[in-house]
């Protein structure tokens, strides 16, 4: 990996907790990512439009508030919509895992729950980078089962 990767970090909805959204983002940046963290309770549209400005490669979402099971597969489908679909998703925070598949099959690509280390999740980026390296998929929109763990 010889350029620095660009990863948005957001909370979408009307969760208001984002200690582990800022862990991450730290986290990501020590480790020499470019990082953009979008703030607290950011709609749909809004993160999809900063991911657009910033012309990132990731898209990190936490969520708390258990809106995950209409935001992120909305955020996901405002991405493909507009020509995003090679963004890779991942989630993180408290997502049970009865609800995980669902957020695999619509693309999201790795859910971090709490306690997860920053190199589990730097793990799942030079991988992912790897991945996409080899022309395989890994983008919220491109057609794969493949995902982190």
């Amino acid at each position: 990996m010889d350029e620095r990767l660009r990863i948005v970090i957001a909370k979408p909805g009307l969760d208001g907790h984002d200690r582990g959204a800022k862990f991450v983002a730290r986290a990501l940046r020590d480790a020499g990512h470019e990082v953009i963290y979008t703030g607290l309770r950011r709609t749909p549209e809004e993160i999809v439009r900063t991911v657009i400005d910033e012309d990132a490669d990731f898209l990190g979402l936490s969520s708390l508030s258990g809106a995950h099971n209409f935001l992120i597969p909305k955020i996901i489908d405002l991405l493909i919509s507009s020509g995003c679909g090679d963004v890779i998703v991942f989630a993180g925070g408290i997502i049970p895992e009865i609800d995980r598949p669902r957020l695999f099959s619509k693309g999201v690509r790795a859910i971090f729950g709490p306690g997860t280390s920053s190199t589990n999740m730097n793990d799942f980026i030079l991988l992912t980078v790897e991945r996409r390296e080899s022309n395989s998929p890994v983008g919220c929109g491109e057609e794969t089962d493949w995902r982190w763990n």
